[in-house]
């Protein structure tokens, strides 16, 4: 059992303030090096995201083992925002460990695979590494306003696939029951994507995974966390930490969505967004658990 608890604990989405939204890779090689040096300084680090695993041993993996992890330091990807979860050690990835109370229903995912096989193969693809929701992504080789321009479009053929197999769902923050009442899934737009998904399935139940694998482990929680995002969903990570009692300040990379009114201290940079303002923030956790800063705060 650890004593003494880490100076800090990580929660990071990845798309954004880790992974280029263009590349979809760790394209800021400092990056790596610096989530590296943090957790072999015994700072836990979740990758609290709605990519999958298969994204995670693909693009983050290899680069972090690259830089070089200790064999006692804690990393987790907790993908699909919380359905679907393992271990990042310097061996690798753990088991995958999928919640199937949070998964899509399969008749619903290949009538959206279809839709995108027959009517949108030039802008995106269906991302069939996903085990518990469905993902349909930009394709790479088309520019985001050609993507955006046709994207509530898209989504609005998704909710009326949700409505032909008699599924309640959340669109636009607009709910649209089931024949019960019920409303169980979410069409969750991106700047790059679309899911769709359990509304049991967020940034906070990621935040609660960590929390509860740290305990399990009988490992010491910090008290103090940042956590990193590009989009509002992303302050769910914030808001659970803060109505649980830990010191939160959440990072914001990509500020023009409007940042909300908080509890906790919010920071982003003047000038800089996605994964180059996400490694400023690196450094400087970096100094914080070396003893070089005291705070964020100016970044």
């Amino acid at each position: 059992m650890t004593d003494t608890a880490p100076a800090l604990g990580l929660l990071l989405d990845v798309d954004g303030p880790i992974a280029s939204p263009v590349s979809r890779s760790i394209a800021i090689p400092r990056i790596a090096s610096d989530l590296a040096e943090l957790a072999n300084a015994g700072v836990p680090i979740a990758f609290n995201t709605g990519r999958s695993d298969g994204f995670l041993r693909e693009q983050v993996v290899p680069p972090l083992l690259e830089a070089g992890l200790s064999p006692d330091a804690r990393l987790w990807g907790v993908c699909e925002k919380g359905a679907v979860w393992m271990s990042i050690s310097a061996d690798g990835t753990g088991e995958v460990n999928v919640d199937n109370a949070l998964t899509v229903p399969d008749v619903v995912a290949r009538d959206i695979e279809i839709l995108v096989t027959r009517d949108y193969a030039d802008l995106m693809f269906y991302d069939h590494t996903k085990r518990a929701m469905v993902s349909i992504e930009q394709n790479t080789t088309v520019s985001n306003e050609r993507y955006l321009a046709r994207q509530d479009e898209f989504d609005a053929q998704i909710a009326a696939i949700l409505q032909r197999h008699g599924l309640g769902f959340e669109r636009k923050g607009e709910k649209t029951p089931d024949a019960s009442g019920a409303i169980d899934y979410r069409i969750d737009p991106t700047i790059i994507s679309t899911d769709v998904e359990s509304i049991g399935v967020g940034k906070d139940l990621g935040a609660g995974r960590v929390i509860d694998f740290l305990k399990r482990e009988g490992a010491a929680v910090p008290r103090r966390w940042r956590t990193m995002g590009d989009s509002r969903t992303d302050y769910a990570m914030a808001d659970w930490l803060h109505e649980h009692g830990y010191d939160v300040a959440h990072v914001d990379v990509r500020p023009s969505d409007g940042v909300p009114h908080t509890p906790y201290p919010v920071r982003h940079h003047d000038s800089l967004i996605h994964d180059e303002a996400g490694a400023e923030y690196l450094v400087r956790w970096v100094q914080m658990v070396r003893g070089e800063a005291e705070d964020d705060a100016d970044v």
